[in-house]
């Protein structure tokens, strides 16, 4: 084994697995993170580093991990994978990855012709295989690459990524005034049927109330709102950062993630089911839900649930069998939805999550006693 695979496998924990360039490839449509995409090289054709090129894509098989690859709000993150994305850069090409449930499907991928380079968290029974992708990764790496990776990875899990302004939680706090756009999230959250000061404390949780904010993932807005996103919710790019629009995509985005969880029976608990599913994803707040089902946890409740969100940040929970959607930054989200909920209760919110009817003042007591029931 060559010195700097050595490097690898001590310092790093690293493989790097390449297939061999008389490998062929087979014509194939193939779901990705991104889309369905169609293999372009030929079934007959030698795979090297120049089909690679032509081509423009590499495929990167892996494991999910915090130090292999994970999703991070539609972005791919993990020291591995940015590593292999800088690699592609450096290629020329783009990144196309493919999660594996383990060493052995990697190892039969690799074999098959279906995969260009691969890493896992620890070293395998896999070797590196000499051809002219294996020299150009060879050439191309330096042992620094790592560390510059995790330094990128933690700026991009840092609020320094962001961009906004920081705006006051209160507008006019003695006249209950949370924001300029209360009179939007009071047009919008009937919606999925929420009290708008929760989808008001949730922008300020996303945003800060500032329209022009922007995540290094794109996000973008008061919302918050992923490209991918708005297209789905028919957002267009040039309104993303408009107020109106992009609160009113939110809202209907809302709308269906109540829909989906409707198996949630309480309307309060399946909205912090849906805060959580906003910010990290319903696949993996469905994971959750799989592992509290099987440890015989109740489903119904988010105090249940997000015991078992918070272990999907633990190899033995996110490799577990009923878990589809892998590791997972679990303590961000468990406390999305805590300081949403502390600043609905701020803002006077209602615990069932609906403006009493007949209120008159756009703020709830703190002190009310009354209780009041929630109808869909």
């Amino acid at each position: 084994m060559c010195p700097i695979v050595q490097k690898i496998f001590i310092y790093i924990v690293l493989i790097l697995i390449l297939l061999s360039s008389c490998k062929q490839k087979k014509q194939e449509r193939v779901i990705t993170p991104w889309g369905e995409v169609t293999d372009t090289i030929p079934a007959d054709g030698a795979f090297s580093l120049n089909d690679i090129v032509i081509n423009g894509e590499i495929i990167f098989l892996t494991i999910t991990g915090p130090e292999t690859y994970y999703d991070y709000h539609g972005r791919g993150l993990g020291t591995q994978y940015l590593v292999a994305e800088k690699f592609a850069q450096h290629l020329g090409v783009s990144l196309r990855v493919e999660v594996c449930k383990d060493s052995a499907e990697i190892a039969k991928k690799l074999d098959d012709g279906r995969g260009d380079i691969a890493a896992l968290a620890a070293p395998d029974s896999l070797h590196a295989k000499e051809n002219t992708l294996s020299q150009a990764l060879r050439l191309w790496y330096k042992p620094q690459f790592i560390e510059e990776a995790r330094k990128q990875e933690r700026f991009l899990l840092s609020n320094r990524s962001v961009k906004r302004r920081v705006y006051s939680p209160f507008l006019n706090r003695s006249k209950g005034t949370i924001s300029k756009y209360d009179h939007l999230f009071q047009k919008y959250a009937p919606l999925p049927r929420w009290d708008w000061r929760l989808m008001a404390a949730q922008c300020y949780q996303e945003s800060c109330f500032d329209p022009y904010a922007r995540s290094w993932a794109g996000a973008c807005g008061l919302m918050q709102i992923m490209p991918k996103t708005a297209a789905h919710l028919g957002l267009s790019m040039a309104q993303i950062n408009e107020p109106e629009p992009n609160i009113s995509a939110a809202a209907r985005l809302l709308q269906e993630l109540m829909q989906s969880f409707s198996d949630i029976r309480s309307v309060t608990e399946r909205q912090n089911f849906v805060l959580a599913a906003y910010n990290c994803g319903p696949g993996h707040v469905r994971d959750a839900i799989a592992l509290a089902r099987k440890h015989g946890a109740d489903t119904q409740t988010w105090g249940s649930v997000s015991r078992y969100l918070g272990m999907l940040n633990n190899p033995h929970y996110y490799t577990d069998p009923v878990v589809k959607y892998g590791y997972m930054r679990s303590s961000e989200t468990l406390d999305y939805v805590e300081r949403i909920r502390a600043r609905y209760l701020q803002y006077g919110g209602v615990p069932g999550g609906r403006i009493p009817s007949g209120s008159s003042s756009p703020l709830v007591p703190r002190k009310a006693k009354k209780k009041y029931k929630y109808h869909v």
